[in-house]
């Protein structure tokens, strides 16, 4: 048997009727562009999450670029996010002239730590070459940044916070989703995170009614909102009254029609995710440099199951050559990237960061891995912790 790292043809089966359903209903009705579904699924994203507005649009990484845009962040303005992350979530700063500044990561739960963001944003005052602006913090792995502790330090530097929730929509800190702190949550629906689509797609969530307004207008080629056509007495499509410099970035009808039927079993794969996260660590406990650890109070729809140990490369051999596929999540952090090493570290540094890079190696992990693969994969990191 071949053990899969995600699988997404088990998912599949479990609702393959009301999947092709949805799909063939989206396609005989024709609306293949912002069609019913897309308002829909943005609606009911809303209430799963508690935010009073969702937009949706092409791809996570527009996600992240949307809020920035609106907010008008550019030239001077400094923007905080970990370097250990995906590329995508400092690629767009470079998109509005904005600069980056990287903050260091908790040993324990790889997410961004607060007294690291506070050191970096009054280091960045002293200098007084850059303007704090923005915090973007990342849920990594699955499980959401100490938000209680980033938000008070952005609020006290008078900070916007963006939550790049790409891969950990769903994700809860004492009963909240991160919209109950963040002033935009961003996610993508690619197709391996926890809830995907079969495509690209992305969402911003905010309970800005003002902010959510203008991000429709931007994902759309900067078309006129319902006030720029009330200021303008313009009695056309508003699309073709443009007050913005925007993007074409919209979720596809499809893309939505199959996300609706994912969001309806989300909550009992995050449980399911759970649990099979609690069983690998307690299988794993002592026998790894580390296992993960979340923040208390979270829940954590664990995108990724991620491990610590001295000798990666040979971990990651043996369990190839048992039949188990592994990956890893970063081994370049993005200021070590040719394309951003001109970006500023933020005051003391980035050793966590690069420390962690050399360790980390992750484990397959999925709603649907059941207790036998996953003594097997167990058993076969014991037994390469016996061979040596």
């Amino acid at each position: 048997m071949t053990i899969q790292f995600i699988d997404l043809k088990a998912q599949l089966a479990r609702i393959k009727p009301q999947m092709h359903s949805a799909i063939l209903a989206a396609v005989d009705a024709g609306q293949y562009i912002m069609g019913p579904q897309v308002a829909e699924f943005e609606k009911q994203l809303s209430a799963f999450s508690g935010a009073r507005h969702t937009v949706s649009c092409a791809n996570g990484t527009d996600a992240l670029a949307l809020p920035l845009l609106a907010w008008g962040v550019g030239p001077g303005d400094a923007v905080f996010c970990p370097s250990f992350t995906y590329v995508a979530t400092a690629e767009i700063l470079p998109w509005c002239g904005a600069s980056a500044v990287f903050v260091d990561i908790r040993p324990d739960t790889y997410n961004m730590d607060p007294a690291s963001l506070e050191a970096a944003i009054e280091g960045v005052k002293r200098e007084g070459k850059l303007r704090p602006a923005v915090v973007i913090a990342v849920d990594l792995f699955g499980q959401p940044a100490d938000y209680p502790s980033i938000s008070s330090v952005a609020k006290k530097h008078g900070l916007k916070l963006i939550s790049d929730s790409a891969q950990g929509f769903g994700c809860t800190l004492q009963g909240k989703h991160p919209i109950q702190w963040a002033d935009a949550v961003t996610t993508s629906f690619f197709p391996a995170k926890p809830l995907g689509c079969y495509g690209d797609g992305g969402a911003v969530q905010t309970n800005d009614s003002a902010l959510a307004e203008v991000m429709d207008s931007l994902r759309v080629h900067g078309k006129a909102t319902r006030k720029d056509v009330e200021a303008a007495k313009f009695e056309h499509d508003p699309k073709y009254l443009n007050h913005r410099i925007g993007m074409n970035s919209r979720l596809d009808t499809l893309q939505a029609a199959v996300l609706l039927e994912k969001l309806k079993i989300f909550p009992s794969e995050i449980e399911a995710r759970m649990r099979i996260a609690r069983r690998y660590n307690e299988g794993l406990e002592g026998v790894v440099s580390q296992v993960p650890s979340l923040i208390h109070g979270a829940v954590s729809v664990w995108a990724q199951y991620t491990i610590e140990v001295p000798d990666r490369s040979g971990l990651a051999a043996h369990l190839k050559d048992k039949g188990v596929p592994t990956a890893v999540y970063y081994p370049v952090p993005i200021h070590k990237q040719s394309a951003y090493k001109h970006f500023p570290a933020g005051a003391g540094g980035l050793a966590v960061t690069e420390a962690k890079a050399d360790r980390v190696i992750s484990l397959p992990m999925h709603p649907y891995l059941d207790e036998a693969t996953q003594d097997e994969i167990i058993e076969a990191i014991r037994a390469h912790n016996r061979r040596k």
